[in-house]
């Protein structure tokens, strides 16, 4: 599932092609089909991102509300559109740019005040310039939750997913076993801050990196990382492989319904 730097990503995508400007939407699938004729023609107004979520608003205050879960995925044209191929389930378009949306978990219609219901549902996005971290923090402080979960649960902090849960707790030697609540605030404004310049960096790049200038290949002459989600990453996807730090293997177990990638060296209990 897309991480919330992609999210943001598309939102800014969006803005760039359509921002300002009468669309086309349609729903070649039909799944969409009578929504689309509700806001087709009508002004983008806005486009913006809450963790995994992204919202597209249109001038008489209609908005999308797109989850793309585990297989939706946004594909950006220049010029006419071509014919559909494939379930588009939604299309925007204009005489110079399209785009469209194909296997979401959700594309839905909703309302100003839904839209901000689902908001209020979510933590803390590191990547907003609204997000208040002193509600993460309350959640965490006070849970018996491993630390490893709560940064995935989507009320807690969103936007986080696996890479970034994984990476964050090896950069500052947490392991990831520990409770929440036995976290210190000085750990917490540390991860907070970490999370907010990488998933930045993502944004940019379109990928995770999360080594150290120390750590990237070029320094440390090792081949570059082989992977489709691509980046330089410690230890995420990288079980039984040496730790670039210290030489540990990397372990990986199921935790909270997810894989779960540490070093019990540099991560130790």
């Amino acid at each position: 599932m897309p991480e919330g730097h992609i999210i943001h990503r598309l939102a800014a995508e969006n803005r760039k092609a359509f921002g300002g400007r009468p669309v086309q939407v349609s729903s070649p699938q039909g799944r969409f089909a009578d929504d689309a004729k509700l806001i087709d023609g009508q002004v983008l107004a806005e486009a913006e991102a809450t963790g995994k979520h992204l919202f597209l608003g249109f001038e008489e205050g209609a908005w999308v509300h797109i989850h793309l879960g585990l297989y939706g995925g946004f594909t950006f044209g220049t010029g006419p559109a071509p014919a559909a191929v494939g379930m588009v389930r939604l299309r925007l378009e204009t005489d110079d740019a399209h785009a469209d949306l194909r296997g979401p978990n959700t594309c839905a219609l909703i309302t100003g005040a839904e839209k901000a219901a689902v908001a209020a549902r979510l933590g803390p996005d590191p990547l907003r310039a609204d997000a208040d971290p002193e509600a993460a923090w309350r959640r965490i402080s006070a849970s018996r939750t491993t630390v490893a979960a709560l940064l995935m649960d989507q009320k807690v902090l969103a936007g986080v997913g696996n890479v970034y849960r994984a990476e964050v707790l090896f950069r500052h030697g947490i392991n990831p076993h520990r409770a929440g609540r036995d976290l210190a605030r000085s750990e917490w404004d540390t991860i907070w801050a970490d999370l907010v310049a990488l998933m930045r960096e993502g944004v940019g790049a379109g990928r995770i990196d999360t080594v150290r200038p120390e750590h990237t290949p070029e320094a440390m002459g090792r081949p570059p990382r082989l992977d489709d989600h691509g980046g330089e990453v410690y230890v995420y996807r990288r079980a039984a492989m040496p730790c670039l730090v210290c030489g540990t293997d990397v372990r990986t177990e199921s935790h909270a319904s997810r894989n779960l990638f540490w070093c019990p060296t540099c991560q130790a209990a």
